[in-house]
């Protein structure tokens, strides 16, 4: 991203402003300048500014003068209009559904955004309770199973657009796992992320990534439990073989006869 801000066609302005739409998560019960400020990094006068603004085109929503701003009608339709445009979310839906049921772990999405991996779907086991990750949860790519299955299944051009959002001392730890998460992908057919460099010791998860064709680079399908529930002997005997043969049977109902790995 460093590189990018030298670039005369990077605007700048409408870059700091979804970032300050970034800055919030389902749990926020809204949020004020200051914290905005200190999310993204934006000096406060700029957030005051952008959110002025972002207020004016109905992107955030602010109803008192000491009230908190909160995500807006326009972002909600805009939201909405990109859901709409993943056909592939649709055409999984009932072989997620189901794979979450036999396995009683939850099936999510996840996508890169910033550096990140965002989950955006999930499927939940029937007649549980709703406490394990939600639509907005964010994953760190290194130290992520979700985000290891998505390193594993990037071109050697899409590695190098995404070392731009690291530091340049990440590079070569970035490098290996990707290396080593395209071995296990075409061994095992998914990615697992353990030990303790795991973002997370409460949550256990594998993933397989997955290419869609609306997007220019791989998403990560996730299967994930406490850790208590979803062992790592689990994974490797009975979930991990389950989330990847759903996968491969998606490609296989969106017409991808070819390798996720590096769109090959």
């Amino acid at each position: 991203m460093q590189e990018l801000k030298g670039d005369k066609r990077f605007a700048n302005t409408l870059a700091r402003g979804l970032g300050v739409l970034r800055a919030f998560r389902p749990s926020d019960n809204g949020l004020g300048n200051l914290e905005i400020s200190e999310r993204t990094g934006i000096p406060r006068s700029t957030v005051s500014r952008l959110t002025f603004t972002l207020c004016a085109l109905g992107y955030l929503t602010h109803g008192r003068h000491h009230d908190k701003y909160r995500l807006g009608p326009a972002a909600l339709a805009l939201g909405n209009i990109a859901s709409a445009a993943f056909g592939f979310v649709e055409t999984a839906a009932p072989s997620m559904q189901a794979l979450a049921n036999s396995t009683r772990t939850l099936i999510g999405v996840a996508i890169q955004d910033d550096g990140d991996m965002l989950m955006v779907k999930t499927w939940r086991p029937e007649n549980t309770a709703p406490i394990w990750l939600n639509v907005g949860y964010r994953m760190p790519v290194l130290n992520s199973s979700t985000g290891v299955a998505y390193l594993g299944a990037l071109s050697e051009g899409e590695r190098s657009k995404f070392l731009t959002h690291l530091p340049q001392e990440a590079h070569a730890d970035c490098r290996a796992l990707c290396d080593r998460a395209q071995s296990d992908l075409l061994t095992h057919g998914y990615a697992l992320f353990s030990g303790e460099r795991r973002f997370s010791s409460k949550i256990n998860a594998l993933a397989t990534p997955y290419r869609p064709s609306e997007f220019g680079e791989p998403v990560s399908f996730l299967a994930g439990a406490p850790a208590d529930d979803l062992s790592d002997e689990r994974i490797r005997a009975e979930v991990g073989p389950a989330l990847a043969n759903a996968v491969e049977q998606l490609r296989v109902m969106t017409g991808q006869h070819y390798s996720v790995l590096a769109g090959g």
